[in-house]
């Protein structure tokens, strides 16, 4: 204990400086000046106020979706084969069709089956043929559509630059999205709004919209609205699918914003060979179901990428590029339920969870002073030191302070001193027996050690399986209890060791203050 080495010794005083250094930003009112890789804790919604919505993710949209594109499948597949069906059409989660004859049913059966994966095909008294996915694929198709959802609207936040937001799955189909510091959320559900679902067709330049209504359109075609009030008649099957767009953003052509795009070698192929066959027609580009631009291919672009021009103001020009960029969502969201907390009941909790965390550590420090004397003193010393470590840990993480957080940091201030105390006791103890000062002391720290390892590590455990199961603030707790229970066992042993080493090397005392 007493011939701590140099490199030990620095060691311990490095950790301890580092731990103050990252918690330093803390202290500050104003961080925006700092360095982006020294700053402070983040705080959560419940402390420094924010915007939450709980969105519910349409999944039964996609699957009657599906069930469309299953429906003009099964027609295919019944024309191709020349079956003789009746009444075909699909419904909310399932197609129907009727076919008379029995050796017709079972051959259309076989070949239902090869449609898609995970299909069922069951037959009712009547000959009619019922195709909808199995239970376990419906199931499955939830899951996916809704962590499909979840990481595109992380995606768009993120480009939003909010900070530290919070975002996960509630029940089988909601996502509740937390938005600390953002008191006005009207932007963001917009952008969550919009599925941003982009595809490239042709205008159908040989149908006019006003025949299209009286009815003169052919099933290759169909009828869509333009964002300027034109109304366009597109080809039903897209040259270019969204999913092969890699990248958008915000370029200017004559002074005026416009949305750059570019496909992936795929998407370009396809690109190219449309433009190149149709110079001369209209290209147009849909999204969420709305043409958006549709000008007039001059030449073919080969290069896999182009522009879209319309009347963009730089802010709508950008909204786009973000959608795009970040993909479209598989499902539309709903939003359920929208709560604004105000900064100042933030404020209200960080004050009574400051004044909670001040009336533990004056309480612990008389209790250690009236009953260890000058060690202590020395423990107080270590508290305070904990502390600085524990704010430095949770600001070197980037983790999110919440009010539960908040509750960690004062279960563990009262924590800190357990180990010291289960020391100072084995040092009486061995005083009792008859052990000199330095006999007693070192004893009092490596045969407490086992006990100590015993206590936190029981608590660690239980403060990952909280993290593990919990969600939101629940997590937050068990992160500020684990980083407090890891900070308290190095200060409680090893600082406070160095201090007590030193204070009897230097000053050689008879009998130990406790």
């Amino acid at each position: 204990m007493y011939k701590l080495s140099r490199s030990r010794i620095i060691l311990i005083l490095a950790i301890c400086l580092i731990g103050i250094f990252f918690a330093v930003p803390n202290m500050f009112r104003d961080s925006s000046k700092l360095p982006s890789w020294w700053q402070p804790v983040n705080l959560g919604l419940d402390l420094q106020g924010g915007s939450s919505l709980l969105l519910e993710v349409k999944v039964d949209d996609v699957i009657r979706e599906r069930m469309g594109s299953i429906e003009n499948s099964a027609r295919q597949v019944l024309r191709e084969n020349k079956i003789r069906y009746q009444n075909l059409n699909a419904g909310a989660d399932d197609v129907r069709v009727k076919i008379e004859n029995q050796g017709a049913r079972e051959r259309a059966k076989a070949l239902f089956a090869k449609i898609e994966d995970g299909l069922a095909i069951s037959e009712e008294p009547d000959g009619t043929l019922v195709i909808k996915y199995s239970e376990n694929e419906i199931n499955q198709l939830k899951l996916k559509i809704v962590d499909q959802s979840i990481e595109i609207v992380r995606r768009r936040i993120d480009e939003l630059g909010t900070k530290e937001p919070v975002i996960q799955r509630q029940g089988v189909d909601r996502i509740i999205v937390q938005l600390p510091g953002l008191q006005n959320p009207e932007e963001v559900k917009q952008l969550l709004g919009k599925t941003a679902k982009m595809s490239f067709h042709m205008v159908d330049s040989r149908s006019s919209a006003a025949e299209a209504r009286r009815g003169k359109l052919n099933n290759k075609s169909r009828l869509v609205s333009s964002t300027d009030g034109e109304t366009l008649v597109i080809g039903r099957k897209p040259v270019v699918g969204g999913e092969d767009l890699v990248d958008a953003s915000v370029s200017y052509q004559e002074g005026q914003p416009v949305v750059s795009f570019k496909f992936n070698s795929h998407g370009g192929k396809l690109f190219g060979e449309a433009t190149k066959n149709n110079i001369g027609e209209r290209l147009a580009i849909v999204l969420d179901n709305e043409v958006i631009s549709a000008p007039t291919i001059q030449s073919a672009i080969m290069g896999g990428s182009g522009v879209i021009t319309g009347n963009f103001t730089v802010k709508s020009a950008n909204d786009l590029a973000l959608l795009l960029r970040s993909g479209a969502l598989p499902a539309p969201l709903q939003v359920l339920e929208e709560r604004t907390v105000g900064a100042g009941l933030g404020a209200d909790s960080i004050q009574d969870g400051v004044i909670a965390s001040i009336i533990g550590l004056i309480a612990i420090v008389v209790f250690m002073v009236a009953a260890y004397g000058l060690f202590g003193v020395f423990t107080t010393i270590t508290v305070f030191i904990n502390l600085f470590l524990m704010l430095g840990a949770l600001s070197l993480m980037g983790a999110t302070l919440t009010l539960p957080g908040i509750a960690g940091i004062i279960l563990t201030i009262g924590m800190a001193v357990d180990a010291n105390v289960l020391i100072f006791e084995r040092m009486r103890e061995e005083v009792k027996n008859g052990r000199s000062t330095r006999d007693a002391a070192e004893a009092g720290f490596t045969e407490a050690w086992t006990t100590i390892v015993d206590s936190n590590l029981t608590t660690l455990v239980a403060a990952f399986v909280l993290f593990y199961f919990g969600t939101g603030p629940v997590r937050g707790f068990a992160v500020t209890l684990a980083i407090g229970i890891a900070t308290s066992m190095f200060t409680s042993v090893t600082v406070t060791r160095l201090i007590i080493a030193s204070w009897i090397a230097r000053f050689k005392p008879t009998k130990l203050p406790i």
